[in-house]
């Protein structure tokens, strides 16, 4: 996705977007409030992607690639905001991002949402499985938690639940 597209949920409140340095506040704050790690995220704001209401951020969601592989992280809506599908809607334009990107498999660390992430298809996987570059990374090293649990997705498991979904009338 280019930088400055705007992607708009049907029948929504909200428009979904990359994000941009002068978002850094907001997503700052944002991740603040949710006791989200900052270590890191500034480094790859440029995969971020953000919701919005006549132009606040009121949502983000990240990804950290390294190689074929990326970390979903820094998923947070702003409070009186969730439940309304937007964090959904961010984690699905990521996960549809690395569908067409060279990832194969995205991993994320969480202390809270283990059964939210679950939901996309995300399944728990063994620390000892994850490549060095991801391990190299912030939140491996310390940002969150080593209790955090650790789920992963293999894109081809993404395209085929996607498929199936779509063959059943849901749209992701």
């Amino acid at each position: 996705m280019t930088q400055g597209t705007t992607i708009v949920p049907p029948s929504s409140r909200f428009a979904i977007r990359q994000a941009d340095q002068a978002d850094w506040p907001a997503v700052a704050a944002l991740l603040q409030a949710h006791q989200l790690p900052l270590d890191g995220a500034r480094d790859h704001q440029h995969a971020f992607v953000v919701a919005h209401v006549c132009g606040e951020v009121v949502g983000v969601a990240g990804v950290e690639v390294h190689g074929d592989v990326a970390l979903l992280r820094s998923v947070a809506v702003a409070p009186g905001m969730q439940g309304t599908g937007i964090g959904q809607a961010l984690v699905q334009t990521l996960l549809d991002q690395a569908k067409h990107s060279p990832v194969r498999q995205v991993f994320l660390l969480t202390t809270t949402a283990t059964a939210y992430f679950q939901r996309f298809g995300f399944a728990p996987v063994d620390r000892g499985v994850v490549p060095e570059a991801l391990q190299a990374s912030a939140e491996f090293q310390g940002a969150c938690p080593a209790s955090a649990a650790l789920l992963g997705l293999t894109m081809v498991d993404a395209l085929a639940r996607a498929g199936t979904l779509a063959q059943a009338g849901f749209n992701d």
